[in-house]
């Protein structure tokens, strides 16, 4: 480092700042896709979006070793006690986002069996809108939770609070481009 700097100049930063940097910039994602809005999640992952860029590319399948995770899709019950342990399992300082109307709402699915919202079990961050969403919406998820990383740090042990970030959709639907005709008999 002695060669790489200068003799004459200082380098001087907080290390509170430092430790925020690279934790934003190394997210580690623990994927808990469960049904079409995993395939977007795999998506997301591609070269057409490039995760990477982000830093969040390294998808971790032990709750170890990741500090994010990403519910996506549809959350039976009989489900519910594996999302619960394996966000129990995750490392301090963890974020969850909840991508997709299933895991936010329950979604179409209004039945006895799917969990009406995540949230009721686990503490949510980010909100992630659609059925299923876009990638780019996603990466604004991941892209809001970097955010509150570098703005907030390190929350403290024992009051961690979901932080309820809902995003907007960032589509506008629009109209088939031949209109739909039916012809009676």
């Amino acid at each position: 480092m002695d060669a790489a700097l200068p003799t004459d100049d200082i380098l001087t930063t907080q290390l509170r700042h430092a430790v925020n940097w690279a934790r934003r910039c190394s997210l580690w994602p623990m994927p808990f896709a469960t049904a079409c809005c995993g395939i977007e999640l795999m998506a997301t992952a591609s070269s057409r979006f490039d995760l990477a860029r982000f830093g969040a590319e390294a998808m971790r399948f032990s709750p170890r070793q990741a500090d994010l995770m990403i519910v996506a899709g549809r959350v039976a019950v009989k489900m519910l006690p594996v999302l619960q342990r394996v966000y129990q399992q995750m490392t301090e300082p963890k974020w969850v986002i909840s991508m997709g109307a299933c895991a936010s709402t329950g979604g179409v699915f209004d039945t006895y069996a799917v969990v009406q919202g995540i949230d009721q079990f686990i503490p949510v961050d980010v909100y992630v809108p659609g059925c299923p969403p876009r990638p780019e919406t996603l990466m604004e998820g991941i892209m809001a939770i970097q955010r509150i990383v570098d703005n907030d740090g390190i929350p403290p042990r024992g009051l961690r609070r979901p932080l309820n970030i809902a995003l907007e959709p960032t589509h506008v639907l629009k109209p088939q481009p031949t209109p739909l005709t039916v012809h009676g008999n």
